[in-house]
């Protein structure tokens, strides 16, 4: 009997790989996780492991070795705790003043994602204060109130991009001014707060999160600008990492002002190197190819093809997303990457709304925004839904969950806010 205990055991640790969950965009900034060993068949009640009262905000937490960091707002203090993940139990907590009112709604809540890199939790608050704590203490190692600092500039909902860790740099954008020029993005030293480099560009800072990829051997940084200005402007810049050269941009924005960009950018094939960026408001999806010299074209473009804020799936040579400027219109679409064609366009039965869409080694998972959970099969051909279940229904469930260790934390926004820690571990 022991013998064979240890046999199940043994075949069901070869089965499974669990991954941490640093940052907004999951372990390898697009959506994904190698995590395996997930409950395939969604009961009707998911169970629930543990679950937290919280404030306002619209960011998701960041898992790293058996800790939850989440941030949020409570009164007039922006929040970060530090919970452990099989329990919720607290471990820590930092408060610290953040006065702000919002001039077109949206709440009060910080828009950012915690991100845990170099043992260290770095935050960047609604009003624009950069910090970093000590993981295991929630000590503040340095803080930097970047609004003051660098000038920026006017921003519709707060602050809003959540920052990148990239080596020893943490890369943010800013949409300030520097010695009278507009200033960008800037890398910190994680260690120091340190400024190492910015980079000089009109376009403002927008709510898109940025990303690390290497084009044509260079590493560089994928920034989908674009911040509260009139003319509206903004797109996709291509900044080099070790010294915040712009290498390439190509433009990409609504015409109308009240606008935002906030879908990620996605670098959806190597060789050609295209990157694809995406809004909701009119101008839709643009693919962009770089050539070796680092001079753009458009590969193709479909105003169609507007996500909001969900980033896209890139699988089997075609980009999936939740497109559509309300919940009534939205709908799942694939499409070529190398000619744009529409593959296909489906509600999938309906209610999933805005949806987001997370991609792990057992399949597709998808949070509907009023609460509703999926495993979906996505291919070129179409899309099915194989296992739904609801876990609440609440508005606004526009958060990207995270996973990690099989345990799936979902944040609900509206009503009774709180993030759920819910067990998707196969039995």
């Amino acid at each position: 009997m022991i013998l064979r205990h240890l046999l199940v055991t043994a075949a069901l640790a070869a089965a499974t790989h669990a991954a941490d969950w640093p940052r907004l965009l999951g372990p390898v900034d697009n959506c994904t996780t190698p995590e395996t060993g997930l409950r395939r068949e969604l009961p009707t009640q998911l169970p629930v492991l543990w679950e937290m009262e919280k404030g306002e905000g619209m960011g998701g937490p960041a898992i790293v070795g058996g800790r939850v960091i989440v941030f949020h707002r409570q009164g007039e203090n922006e929040v970060v705790e530090s919970r452990d993940a099989a329990t919720g139990a607290q471990q820590w907590v930092q408060r610290s003043p953040a006065p702000y009112q919002p001039r077109y709604g949206g709440g009060l809540g910080p828009r950012t994602s915690p991100v845990v890199a170099e043992g260290r939790v770095f935050t960047f608050g609604v009003t624009g204060k950069l910090t970093a704590l000590e993981m295991a203490t929630g000590k503040v190692i340095w803080q930097r109130d970047c609004a003051r600092e660098f000038e920026m500039q006017p921003v519709f909902f707060g602050i809003g991009s959540t920052p990148l860790v990239v080596g020893k740099r943490l890369i943010v954008q800013l949409g300030g001014k520097e010695n009278g020029l507009p200033l960008q993005t800037a890398a910190l030293d994680v260690a120091t707060g340190k400024k190492l480099w910015t980079t000089t560009h009109e376009w403002g800072a927008s709510y898109a999160s940025s990303v690390p990829a290497t084009i044509h051997g260079k590493e560089c940084v994928l920034v989908f600008a674009g911040g509260q200005s009139r003319p509206p402007t903004g797109g996709l810049l291509v900044i080099e990492t070790a010294t915040g050269k712009v290498l390439a941009s190509a433009a990409h924005r609504a015409e109308m002002a009240e606008s935002v960009n906030a879908s990620s950018p996605v670098l959806v094939s190597a060789n050609p190197a295209r990157v694809f960026v995406s809004e909701a408001y009119t101008a839709g999806g643009l693919c962009v190819e770089i050539a070796p010299d680092f001079s753009t074209k458009t590969a193709w473009v479909d105003e169609k093809l507007g996500l909001y804020w969900m980033t896209p799936l890139v699988r089997d040579g075609a980009v999936f997303g939740s497109a559509g400027m309300s919940e009534r219109l939205a709908e799942f679409t694939a499409h070529d990457v190398a000619t744009g064609k529409q593959l296909w366009r489906d509600d999938l039965g309906g209610a999933f709304g805005r949806a987001s869409l997370l991609a792990t080694g057992d399949g597709v998972l998808c949070l509907g925004e009023f609460g509703d959970l999926a495993w979906l099969e996505l291919t070129r051909s179409g899309g099915r839904v194989l296992s739904r279940t609801k876990l609440f229904h609440a508005p606004e469930t526009w958060t990207l969950p995270a996973l990690a260790d099989g345990r799936i934390y979902v944040s609900q926004n509206e009503g009774k806010r709180r993030l759920v820690c819910y067990d998707l571990r196969a039995k």
